[in-house]
């Protein structure tokens, strides 16, 4: 079984952070996993989006995929060629903080989430990506919580070491926002709720 995830967003919210920590921590639970990344032509404000595909054998998705199970939208203004690989019944969770678009919740689950408030409140501005990936773990079960923490911190640069307290609350504070297993990702996680 496979399982594609597509984050989307503007450069400087933590997309391709994101995306990583996902695909680490799946890695890190012995999954298969892929994990591409896509940046627009600037560093902050213009488009950015990572892929990650989650299996459980050897995978058969290509690097760029062209229908998804799930997708993670930090930002409205690049949603729309997201939007169109989102198969019908899959997942979408956004940042109600920041997303004004109307979503088309009768072709696919719309799970909304105010990142960008949860990490201001924690007083981690930037950390809107992280609550993101907490809440993405808790409804799908793709990762563990622990499993996402490790990657966090495997995933952060030695020059940006002070922000994984921060980043680690964030991902908590995501955790707790949701209802958990809400979209499970695998059936053994459905059979325990």
């Amino acid at each position: 079984m496979e399982r594609e995830l597509l984050i989307t967003g503007m450069g400087g919210q933590g997309v391709q952070l994101a995306a990583q920590v996902i695909a680490r921590g799946a890695t890190l639970e012995g999954r298969h996993v892929m994990l591409f990344g896509v940046y627009g032509g600037a560093m902050r404000g213009m488009n950015t989006d990572g892929t990650v595909v989650v299996g459980d054998a050897p995978l058969q998705a290509p690097p760029l995929v062209s229908h998804t199970w799930s997708a993670v939208a930090m930002h409205d203004k690049f949603w729309a060629p997201v939007e169109r690989k989102v198969r019908p019944g899959g997942l979408v969770l956004v940042n109600d903080a920041t997303f004004e678009t109307p979503l088309d919740e009768e072709r696919y689950r719309v799970l909304r989430v105010p990142a960008t408030d949860i990490a201001a409140q924690l007083g981690n501005e930037l950390g809107g990506s992280m609550v993101m990936v907490g809440a993405y773990v808790a409804i799908t079960g793709l990762v563990a919580l622990d499993a996402a923490v490790e990657a966090m911190r495997q995933s952060i640069p030695p020059y940006r070491q002070q922000h994984i307290a921060a980043n680690d609350a964030a991902i908590r504070a995501g955790l707790d926002a949701v209802d958990h297993l809400a979209f499970p990702a695998w059936e053994q996680e459905a059979a325990r709720t």
